[in-house]
């Protein structure tokens, strides 16, 4: 049984893990409120190049009138055999099962698609670390001056293509617009015959889920194609509620509804707009911009969800702290009592024995 000093140092001990855990949810609160201006800031952009691409399709044909074929390849489906699965995942710890759900659901996901080859690009550092441990990496030749790197022989039907750490600490459109870019390449040149992401979708702290969402080949612009979506659970959402209210966040997301539907009135409105290029010529343009935008908002919303699941994980941890504290405090004043009563019962029996 520990004595009474043990059980102060361990008080004590406890009482310092509860401040830092108590800083770092409130680090994660003001980053959180940040990442939401961010999405916020962000959807004007999505909600107008979509609807510029919406009026567009209106003025010119999908298919090409003369020849039948598709204006742009990015809308050309085929038989699904080769994927590319990009994974956005945290780069830090500390955010309860935040990365696991994220991973799971792509593990779900591969294993669902057998007779597949999956490539797997990796955004985030701890996602990249749990996928190492269960699928090999690709295999490249040394690149040259004159010959760029080519890929070896596949190791398995699953491999990591890509790897992309830090990307989400400081998210810059270049970079998700580099990697949107190799995507299309490859989608282009027929080496993969579908994308998805997978990302935890973030409308408020109470209001996240775990999606697989599909963005080539391009069906509908403006459109999600949810291929698979995971729900917290009633425990979940109530501990997220708890820890946001606790923070200062607001549980509900900011009403967008008035602006939605004003940006879409530029995509439907009859109005015939005068474009500067031809028509066909800005949309082909354009489609690269809007899968970029598809990988950013979800990169930005991945980044939201991380930040609101470490502030839960901080405040559950900030808790449990108190109520250890609280244990310790209660088993060491039994230890002072007993301590005290034995004292004095020896007092009284020599007292006694004289």
């Amino acid at each position: 049984m520990a004595n009474v000093l043990d059980l102060r140092r361990r008080i004590r001990s406890v009482k310092n893990t509860r401040q830092i855990t108590k800083a770092m949810k409130m680090v994660s609160a003001a980053r959180l409120r940040r990442a939401q201006e961010r999405m916020s800031a962000a959807r004007p952009y999505a909600r107008m190049i979509s609807s510029v691409l919406e009026s567009l399709t209106r003025r010119i044909e999908i298919y090409d009138p003369e020849t039948g074929n598709l204006r742009h390849p990015l809308f050309a489906a085929r038989e699904e055999k080769r994927v590319i699965l990009v994974v956005v995942s945290g780069d830090r710890g500390f955010a309860g099962a935040f990365n696991a759900n994220i991973v799971k659901a792509a593990v779900n996901f591969i294993d669902a698609g057998k007779g597949k080859d999956f490539d797997i690009e990796s955004v985030g550092r701890k996602g990249r670390d749990l996928l190492r441990r269960r699928y090999p990496e690709a295999v490249y030749s040394q690149a040259t001056e004159e010959q760029p790197a080519v890929r070896q022989e596949r190791r398995g039907p699953v491999e990591l293509t890509g790897d992309h750490p830090g990307m989400l600490i400081k998210l810059e459109t270049d970079r998700v617009f580099d990697l949107a870019q190799k995507i299309i390449a490859r989608y282009v040149h027929e080496e993969i015959d579908a994308a998805y992401v997978v990302y935890n979708e973030f409308k408020s702290v109470i209001s996240q889920r775990v999606v697989v969402e599909k963005i080539l080949p391009l069906v509908k612009i403006g459109g999600q194609q949810i291929a698979g979506a995971a729900e917290p659970s009633i425990e979940e959402r109530e501990r997220a509620a708890q820890a946001a209210l606790t923070a200062g966040v607001p549980l509900q997301e900011g009403d967008t509804h008035e602006a939605d539907e004003e940006s879409k009135k530029f995509g439907t409105a009859n109005v015939d707009y005068v474009y500067e290029q031809p028509p066909d010529e800005l949309f082909n343009a354009l489609l690269p911009q809007y899968v970029a935008s598809l990988l950013y908002h979800a990169m930005t919303e991945s980044v939201a969800a991380e930040h609101a699941a470490r502030m839960t994980a901080m405040d559950s941890a900030t808790n449990n702290a108190s109520e250890m504290i609280d244990a310790y405090t209660l088993e060491m004043n039994r230890v002072r009592q007993a301590a005290i009563t034995k004292e004095i019962i020896e007092i009284v029996s020599g007292a006694a024995a004289v």
